[in-house]
């Protein structure tokens, strides 16, 4: 049986953060979050650390759905740019594979503002382990 989006449970950190998966395959995986107060650094903005959450989410979902049957994706590595702040609005992120390979993946994600403006540029390493 094939994996599909569905079988991701909607909890954790994901859910905490307000992300929203609004497509998800092996190919491309597109998420959406609503930039909140809590969402924000000390001096109002955007915090880094949210975006290298929602561009890891982005990854995994898609590194799951790419994984073959019986195995998994978690992130080993994660480096993120963060070109532009942000204080309110909603953000879009793309996840693309890079490789897929059999023991690991590397995906790249792109985050931008409504305005279709780059927020922050990632690229995730994956681990493909064997599913518990």
């Amino acid at each position: 049986m094939p994996k599909t989006v569905d079988q991701i449970p909607d909890a954790g950190v994901g859910r905490l953060l307000g992300i929203q998966m609004q497509e998800a395959s092996a190919d491309r995986v597109v998420a959406t979050m609503e930039v909140t107060p809590d969402h924000h650094q000390p001096f109002g903005y955007l915090h880094g650390g949210v975006s290298v959450v929602l561009a890891e989410s982005v990854a995994s979902v898609g590194g799951y759905l790419r994984a073959p049957e019986g195995k998994a994706a978690m992130g080993l590595e994660i480096n993120a740019n963060h070109v532009r702040s942000v204080k309110e609005g909603k953000l879009t992120a793309v996840g693309e594979p890079l490789h897929t390979g059999r023991s690991t993946q590397v995906w790249q994600i792109e985050i931008h503002d409504e305005r279709e403006r780059l927020i922050c540029i990632s690229r995730c390493t994956l681990a493909v382990v064997n599913q518990r």
